[in-house]
């Protein structure tokens, strides 16, 4: 039986978590393995560099269109009125 120190816990679920499917292939980890969540050092590059490449991206919030539209005209009317960015040194 593993000790507490060994099971991993998530701050939502009151039971302990003992092993979760590798992001990237999908195998079971255990929560005390030392690459936890990834079964393996390969397994977590791979998945760096799939952030690093832009392959995975934090969702923006989504907006009701019309409001999308509204924000869009008024930023176009803010520039317009501003007139041409001057570079300033």
């Amino acid at each position: 039986m593993e000790s507490p120190a060994n099971i991993g816990y998530h701050p939502l679920m009151t039971a302990p978590i003992k092993s979760l499917p590798c992001p990237t292939c999908k195998k079971p980890v255990l929560a005390s393995a030392e690459d936890f969540p990834f079964c393996s050092d390969r397994c977590r590059l791979i998945d760096l560099g799939k952030w690093a490449s832009g392959d995975y991206k934090i969702s923006t919030p989504i907006f009701d269109p019309d409001e999308l539209e509204s924000l869009q005209n008024e930023q176009s009317r803010l520039e317009h009125e501003a007139g041409p960015k001057q570079w300033q040194n």
